[in-house]
C-alpha cells in the first residue's frame, strides 16, 4: 500500500466494517480480460481468515470463470463523504476500502450450502436461520471465497 498512514490494521475495525457493508466486487481474469461482477455476500472469520459467500446461477460467465480461473481479487468500498472546497482541486472525500485475493470454490455439499446461504441472509437481514427447499438448493450456485490475502484503507 502506498498510503501506509491510510491503512488499518486493525482486525476488529477491519470486521466491523465488513460487517457493516452489503456489496463485494469479484473481479476475474478472462483470457486476457478482466470481469468484475458486484454480489451480495456474507462471511465467516475463523482461525484469523476470511471466507466469503456469494450465490448466483448454475450458468453464466461467473460460475464458468469460477471453474476455470478460481483465483480471484476482491473489493469493498463504503462510508463515502464528499469533502466540498472552494475549487475543484480541493474536494476530496473520506472513504473505507477492503482489497485483497483469494481462491473460489463452488459449493456441492448441502449443508454447507445451508450455511452459505444464511451468512448471506445474516449480512442481508441480520436473521440467520433460514430454511431451503431442497429443489431450491440443488438449482442454486453457492460460492466460497477463501482469502489468501486482504488490506484495509480508510481516508
Amino acid at each position: 500500500m502506498r498510503r501506509n498512514d491510510r491503512e488499518i490494521t486493525d482486525k476488529e475495525a477491519i470486521e466491523l466494517f465488513i460487517a457493516e457493508e452489503q456489496i463485494l466486487r469479484i473481479a476475474f481474469y478472462d483470457q486476457g480480460d478482466i470481469y468484475i461482477v458486484p454480489v451480495n455476500y456474507g462471511y465467516l472469520y475463523e482461525n484469523d481468515r476470511y471466507s466469503f459467500y456469494f450465490h448466483g446461477a448454475k450458468a453464466g460467465r461467473k460460475y464458468e470463470l469460477s471453474k476455470s480461473e478460481p483465483k480471484v481479487g476482491f473489493e469493498i468500498d463504503g462510508k463515502y463523504k464528499l469533502l466540498e472546497g472552494e475549487t475543484a482541486c480541493d474536494f476530496s472525500a473520506t472513504f473505507q476500502s477492503v482489497i485483497g485475493t483469494g481462491t473460489l470454490h463452488l459449493v456441492d455439499e448441502k449443508e454447507e450450502k445451508k450455511s452459505g446461504l444464511n451468512t448471506i441472509m445474516k449480512q442481508t437481514t441480520k436473521q440467520e436461520n433460514w430454511n431451503y427447499q431442497n429443489e431450491m438448493l440443488d438449482a442454486v450456485a453457492v460460492f466460497r471465497l477463501d482469502v489468501d490475502k486482504i488490506s484495509c484503507k480508510a481516508k
